[in-house]
């Protein structure tokens, strides 16, 4: 294996693989990692960020999103409110801090869920070796964009539900933001994470 490049957040790395045949072909992924804590490396599920799902509080049948400008696709986007874990933190802290910085809004997340729905998960497997989490959450407050970074184009959105099928039959947005905002389209605002009952 063979690193291509040299970044602070992100990294080519060409390895040499072999087919079901036997033939040896260059395989390139990206990731966040450092050498030797590559997944490919350890094996291990290790959680890069988190996604938050948050409510509002006063009203569950709302919930924050972002429209985000993204650089790779030249276009604006929909998503949740996301972000990458710092060294010693949980994903709980990061879903706080992100939050507060992207959103000007404050995360309460929610626990009473099964420890399965709250290991990371794997996505871009074909390309990369990122792991998010997702947390959920209630949010409080008015929305701000004060905490953005510079190379941050981000505006705040508070959706109900008629916003959020709009979205999801007009606009650009996420995979993984698209199905969890169909568990939000049949949330209940008196059990709101009833979905993660399993």
């Amino acid at each position: 294996m063979k690193k291509q490049t040299d970044n602070k957040f992100l990294n080519m790395y060409e390895l040499n693989a072999v087919d079901r045949n036997g033939r040896e072909h260059p395989y390139y992924f990206a990731t966040r990692r450092k050498d030797g804590d590559l997944m490919c490396q350890t094996g291990e599920l290790k959680a890069d960020g988190t996604v938050i799902y948050a409510v509002l509080k006063d009203d569950p049948e709302k919930i924050v999103l972002v429209r985000q400008y993204r650089y790779p696709i030249n276009k604006y986007i929909y998503e949740l409110p996301a972000g990458l874990i710092d060294e010693g933190e949980t994903s709980e802290q990061t879903a706080i801090r992100e939050m507060k910085e992207e959103t000007g809004l404050t995360f309460e997340p929610f626990t009473d869920y099964d420890d399965c729905l709250k290991r990371p998960f794997t996505q871009n497997q074909g390309m990369s070796d990122e792991c998010d989490t997702a947390v959920f959450g209630f949010a409080t407050g008015e929305p701000s964009n004060s905490g953005n970074e510079a190379s941050e184009d981000i505006e705040v959105v508070i959706a109900d539900k008629a916003m959020v099928k709009k979205i999801l039959k007009e606009e650009i947005a996420t995979i993984r933001g698209a199905y969890l905002l169909i568990n939000f389209l049949h949330s209940d605002k008196n059990d709101p994470f009833a979905f993660l009952k399993i």
